[in-house]
């Protein structure tokens, strides 16, 4: 199967980062991962997950955070911040991806700039000089100029900017389904087929319609 890097940063979503999480291992894919300290923090927060930034102690408490027994088709490798002999610091380590879910916007701002202050921010360089596939989750309101001027430059290097903006199309029906329509793209965007998002396929009928309208 494939092998795909996950970096946790600062900022809210980090429900974002489970559904891809949980998506990226019930496909049976190879995961490595590294939280930051910021990442730690919201994690505790927003999802109940207490990090240690050990990652011995970490990934067992990762794997039972998820609690899908289906996760269990792919592995998961966690990574301290500033263990920069880490595989994933060196482009002869192959990937076939890499994402930042939540990406905030000082990571995001580093990343555009080719700093590695840490190994989350090396492995994004790693990932762009290599040419692969890096994607970076955005979550932030309102943006700054300077936000937007390190999306643009993030951009022109080839990183894709995957805004966490979630689709209401489908009629979402609970917290869950906003979050899967963020999460589904950007599974899509790694080439990972996600089954919980709802796609587009027309113009809705007519008595769905008239239901909504009740």
């Amino acid at each position: 199967m494939g092998r795909y890097v996950l970096g946790v940063a600062g900022g809210s979503g980090a429900p974002y980062m489970r559904r891809v999480l949980e998506g990226l291992m019930t496909a049976g894919h190879e995961v490595h991962g590294i939280f930051s300290e910021a990442g730690r923090k919201v994690c505790g927060l927003e999802a109940g997950l207490m990090l240690t930034g050990k990652p011995e102690i970490d990934e067992t408490r990762v794997l039972e955070w998820l609690g899908d027994p289906a996760a269990t088709r792919g592995t998961l490798r966690l990574y301290a911040l500033n263990d920069f002999e880490a595989p994933i610091a060196s482009g002869s380590f192959k990937t076939d991806g890499m994402v930042v879910v939540p990406c905030s916007m000082g990571a995001l701002g580093r990343i555009a700039q080719g700093i590695g202050s840490n190994l989350l921010e090396r492995a994004a360089d790693v990932t762009v000089k290599e040419r692969r596939r890096l994607l970076l989750v955005p979550r932030e309101m309102p943006l700054s100029l300077i936000h937007l001027r390190n999306m643009v430059a993030a951009a022109e290097s080839g990183i894709e900017i995957i805004p966490a903006m979630p689709g209401f199309y489908h009629n979402p029906r609970s917290v869950q389904d906003i979050v899967d329509s963020v999460a589904g793209r950007v599974l899509d965007r790694l080439g990972i087929d996600a089954p919980f998002l709802k796609r587009w396929t027309g113009p809705v009928p007519p008595e769905f319609t008239a239901w909504e309208d009740r």
